[in-house]
C-alpha cells in the first residue's frame, strides 16, 4: 500500500512538473508576426513616475552610423532635385497622407519635385519593379516604405551604386541599403501605447488576437515583438491567442477579424489592428458581429476612417502619429542629405515646421512619440 502511495505521489509530481514546463514553454512562445531582434520594453505604468530620473538616467552613447552611401553622387547642394516616393502601396488613406506631406515639403523648399508612385497592392515584387524603373529613368533620390526589409535591399543598393540618394520612412530596409530612415515613433513606444490602452479597456488579464499585414512586414514585426516583451513585463496575465495576416486589404482584414471573433467566442476580449487598413476593418467586424462593448479594438489607423466607430463607442483608442508629418520629414531629410547638411556625424536635422529632429539608432531620424486619438480629440484631426 505504501509503495502504491509512493508511486502515485511520484506520478502526480511528474505530471505537475510537466505541466509547469509546458506552461513555461507556452508563456515564452514567440508571437506570430513578431521578429527575433532584441527588444527594449519601456517602464510599466506607474513605474515612470516612481523612478528617480537622476538615479536612473545614464548618458547614452550614440550608435555608430550604419547606413549606406550614394556612390559618386553629383553635388546638387542647393540645386533643384527630383525625387520619387514609392511606398508599400498607393491609394489608401495612410499613404495618401504621407504623399500629401511630401508635396507640402516640396512646395515649402521650392527646389524639390516629388513624384508619388507605386504598386496598388502591398506586393514587394511590384515595389521592386517600380524602384528599378525609376533608377533607369534617372532621379536624384528615392523615398520608400518597404514591404520587405530584406527583399527590397538589392534594388535600393542598386540605386545607391548609381549615385541616387535613398531615404526610407514608415517601414525600414536593411540599414546599409539606404542612407537614412525616418522612424515615425520608437517601436517600444508604439508597443506600450497599444498594450496600455488594451489593458485599460479590457483589464490586465484580457485575451487578444492581432490582425497584421504580413509576418515579414518590418515595422509591424518590430511592433509585435516589442508588444510581446512589454506585455510579458507589465501585464503577465494578458494572453495572446493568435496573429493573422491580411495583406493590408480591407475585405481580407474584415474576414480575418470575423473569423477570429467566431473562432474564440467569449474568450476573445480584444483585437489589435497593426495597419491603417486592419484597424477600421476589425472595428467594422466587431460592429457587424454585435460585439461592441465586449471586444475592444485598439490599433494603428488614421483618424478619419475611425471617427464613426469612435463616435459609436465601439472604439476608444486609436494609436498613431501624423503621417502627413512623416512624408514631410522624409523630404526634408532627403534635401539635407543632398545638401550635405545631414552626414554620418550629425546628431540632428532641421525639418521645416517640425523643427529639429533627433538622430537615433545610428542612421534613423525620430519623428516623435506615439499619439492616442480618442473621443475627446479625434475630431480635431482631418486625415
Amino acid at each position: 500500500m505504501a509503495r502504491k502511495l509512493l508511486m502515485t505521489a511520484m506520478i502526480c509530481s511528474l505530471v505537475l512538473v510537466l505541466s509547469l514546463a509546458t506552461f513555461t514553454v507556452n508563456a515564452q512562445t514567440q508571437w506570430d508576426g513578431g521578429d527575433d531582434l532584441p527588444t527594449n520594453p519601456l517602464e510599466c505604468p506607474g513605474a515612470e513616475a516612481a523612478a528617480d530620473p537622476a538615479a536612473t538616467e545614464e548618458p547614452m552613447d550614440m550608435p555608430a552610423y550604419d547606413g549606406g552611401s550614394a556612390v559618386n553622387a553629383p553635388d546638387l547642394a542647393g540645386q533643384a532635385i527630383t525625387l520619387v516616393d514609392i511606398p508599400k502601396l498607393i491609394g489608401i488613406g495612410y499613404f495618401n497622407a504621407t504623399a500629401q506631406g511630401t508635396q507640402e515639403a516640396a512646395a515649402e523648399l521650392g527646389n524639390v519635385t516629388v513624384i508619388n508612385d507605386g504598386p496598388t497592392e502591398a506586393n514587394i515584387d511590384d515595389q521592386i519593379t517600380f524602384i528599378d524603373n525609376y533608377i533607369t529613368q534617372g532621379v536624384n533620390g528615392v523615398l520608400f516604405a518597404a514591404n520587405d526589409p530584406v527583399a527590397i535591399a538589392p534594388v535600393l543598393k542598386k540605386a545607391l551604386e548609381a549615385g541616387i540618394h535613398v531615404v526610407g520612412y514608415d517601414a525600414n530596409s536593411q540599414p546599409d541599403a539606404r542612407e537614412w530612415f525616418v522612424n515615425q515613433a520608437e517601436f517600444n513606444g508604439i508597443a506600450k501605447a497599444l498594450i496600455d490602452n488594451m489593458a485599460a479597456e479590457q483589464g490586465e488579464d484580457a485575451a487578444f488576437a492581432i490582425v497584421t499585414s504580413t509576418f515579414t512586414t518590418p515595422n509591424q514585426a518590430r511592433w509585435i515583438a516589442e508588444m510581446q516583451a512589454y506585455q510579458e513585463k507589465c501585464y503577465p496575465s494578458m494572453r495572446w491567442l493568435e496573429t493573422v495576416e491580411a495583406q493590408e486589404d480591407s475585405k481580407l482584414s474584415f474576414d480575418q477579424a470575423t473569423t477570429l471573433i467566431n473562432k474564440y467566442g467569449d474568450e476573445l476580449k480584444g483585437l489589435f489592428g497593426m495597419t491603417s487598413v486592419a484597424t477600421p476593418a476589425a472595428a467594422d467586424a466587431v460592429t457587424q458581429a454585435g460585439q461592441c462593448g465586449n471586444i475592444a479594438v485598439v490599433g494603428l489607423a488614421t483618424p478619419n476612417p475611425m471617427k464613426p466607430f469612435v463616435a459609436a463607442d465601439c472604439v476608444k483608442s486609436v494609436v498613431l502619429w501624423n503621417p502627413v508629418d512623416l512624408g514631410y520629414a522624409a523630404v526634408y531629410v532627403m534635401r539635407a542629405v543632398v545638401d550635405g547638411t545631414l552626414t554620418s556625424e550629425s546628431t540632428s536635422v532641421e525639418a521645416g515646421r517640425l523643427g529639429t529632429l533627433q538622430v537615433v539608432n545610428g542612421s534613423e531620424i525620430l519623428l516623435g512619440p506615439a499619439f492616442t486619438f480618442n473621443k475627446e480629440n479625434i475630431n480635431d484631426f482631418d486625415f
